[in-house]
């Protein structure tokens, strides 16, 4: 059975979201995924080039109402 892991981030504000889903990921195994819920609208650009450039994917994302949505699967 696969672990849910879920990081709520709503009411931080850049960069305490980018830093906590980095030292969350830090954590987890390759190919593992996580739900991540927050009302920055800087996310909407800051995760998408986090995946990149840390060799993450996107998987799923809602942006169109708050609180955003991502779904992350780690990479590398």
């Amino acid at each position: 059975m696969k672990k849910k892991i879920i990081l709520n981030v709503i009411g931080l504000r850049c960069p305490e979201p980018i830093m906590l889903i980095r030292k969350t990921m830090r954590n987890m195994k390759n190919n593992e995924t996580i739900l991540i819920v927050s009302d920055d609208p800087t996310t909407k650009r800051d995760i998408p080039n986090f995946c990149y450039f840390m060799e993450h994917q996107l998987l799923k994302h809602d942006i169109k109402v708050k609180p955003y949505r991502y779904l992350l699967k780690k990479g590398l």
